[in-house]
């Protein structure tokens, strides 16, 4: 197969397995600066990619234009219309296997991520558990790339530089010079969501150290009610809820000291600008290979396995068994403080 010079990429969702390609795409790029990547994903997720080179995003309107068959033939049209020569299907879903066939009639090469479903069921298997860490989510992506004739080496990528912050944030933030907290401590799913009133409990305990601001992460109407108790409890804790749009969001987060998130998406953008994540971990498990890139261990604060040792009961914390409604309490408080206070106080690298 002749190397493809304009390679379309597929990624549709969620936010965090969208984020993971950032460091790929980011090798890719400055190994193979002639090479164009159109990047197929939700237009909401154009600005993690905009201090990319060589990489455009094309938005899915899956909902619109390009919902159904006939949608999704309309938009092979449309991407097939801008050059495009061979593709890297990094979700490997039911609606990204409707746009293969598609290519494939019109003579466009696809290579698929190989998501490793065999080993993801023997992990999460309540009987038989193999416990071992699988493959990285940011590998799996590399190797679609090797596919298509073009290695990628993300042991070597840069993370993204900070973003400048608009006057709108800067306003909010002010001049000082505290430690900037950032915490995102919602979920998709409940089972990968510290209870509220534990994260409340971390909060009350971050009073009492060293100066710092704390910035709260999250989105939907119950979940800003509760950003917004918190705000007016806490001081110097803001809520940036429906505050800025994303592009913002995302400056305020390259700017962060430290992170503090679930298994979930913010977690991943953090880890993309460099900044120190401490992840919570309920029914999933950092071995399915969702880690934030380049976070070190000592950042996963993990329930009692041997108290729960069927964790991970998923990939992506969908199935709670009974009795594991409970799993994430077994992460004290203090414990998330010290893991934050470690981190803000190494010294910079």
């Amino acid at each position: 197969m002749k190397k493809p010079q304009h390679i379309l990429v597929i990624r549709l969702s969620a936010m965090g397995d969208v984020a993971m390609m950032v460091p790929v795409l980011k090798s890719f790029s400055e190994t193979y600066p002639d090479v164009k990547i159109t990047l197929l994903t939700r237009g909401f997720f154009s600005p993690i990619f905009k201090d990319l080179e060589n990489v455009e995003v094309f938005h899915a309107e899956v909902k619109g234009r390009h919902k159904g068959i006939t949608g999704l033939k309309r938009l092979a049209g449309e991407l097939k219309g801008l050059g495009i020569d061979a593709v890297a299907d990094l979700h490997n879903v039911l609606r990204s296997n409707v746009l293969k066939v598609f290519f494939k009639l019109k003579g466009i090469p696809v290579k698929q991520i190989e998501k490793g479903r065999k080993g993801k069921k023997a992990l999460t298997r309540a009987k038989n558990k193999v416990f071992k860490p699988l493959k990285a989510t940011h590998q799996r992506y590399a190797d679609v790339f090797f596919e298509l004739g073009y290695p990628v080496n993300i042991s070597e990528v840069s993370c993204l530089p900070k973003q400048k912050l608009s006057e709108e944030v800067r306003e909010l933030t002010g001049t000082g010079t505290e430690k900037w907290v950032g915490i995102a401590p919602f979920a998709q799913h409940e089972a990968k969501t510290y209870p509220v009133d534990l994260m409340k409990e971390v909060l009350h305990q971050l009073q009492k150290g060293q100066k710092m601001k704390v910035f709260l992460f999250g989105g939907g109407l119950k979940e800003t009610g509760i950003l917004n108790k918190w705000e007016k409890e806490f001081q110097n804790t803001l809520n940036l809820a429906g505050k800025f749009s994303f592009e913002e969001e995302l400056a305020l987060i390259s700017h962060l000291d430290v992170m503090l998130s679930m298994d979930s998406g913010n977690a991943h953008l953090a880890a993309n600008f460099g900044v120190p994540v401490i992840t919570l971990w309920g029914l999933t498990h950092p071995y399915t290979g969702f880690a934030p890139f380049r976070q070190p261990e000592k950042n996963f604060l993990m329930p009692d396995l041997e108290k729960f040792p069927a964790i991970p009961t998923s990939v992506y914390g969908t199935k709670t068994p009974k009795g594991y409604e409970v799993v994430m309490r077994t992460i004290p408080p203090a414990k998330v403080v010290e893991k934050l206070m470690e981190r803000l106080n190494e010294p910079k690298s």
